[in-house]
């Protein structure tokens, strides 16, 4: 079944809109906010296995850095930016690399979804 999956849940996209100039010191001033939601998502737990005998294996295996998203394509604000961050289950994230557009399917013409890793921001 192709997206958007009925049962998904919506991912709010944060994406600052182009410069409107400079500030008296020559910095960029922030764009207007161009944020949008994407609904019927399909979001998965990332995990991060630490090094066997490495200074973040202590009485755990496997780490939760993230999730991996596959979103609907035919998003009018597509396609997403290596500088957009998302937003899941109230958690901010940073998008990392570059989104994967699935493409179609040889098989049936459908198209896949979009597939992003999100990284939570620390700090």
């Amino acid at each position: 079944m192709p997206a958007p999956h009925p049962y998904g849940e919506t991912v709010r996209i944060v994406r600052t809109g182009v410069s409107p100039g400079r500030d008296p010191r020559g910095q960029p001033l922030p764009g207007p906010d161009e944020s949008f939601d994407l609904p019927g998502c399909v979001v998965t737990p990332r995990a991060q296995t630490p090094q066997v005998g490495g200074s973040q294996q202590q009485d755990r295996d496997t780490v939760i850095v993230g999730w991996t998203v596959y979103a609907p394509p035919d998003h009018p604000r597509m396609p997403l930016r290596t500088t957009d961050r998302a937003v899941i289950r109230g958690v901010t994230c940073e998008i990392t690399g570059e989104p994967g557009d699935w493409g179609r399917s040889p098989f049936t013409g459908t198209r896949g979804p979009v597939q992003f890793a999100a990284d939570r921001v620390t700090g």
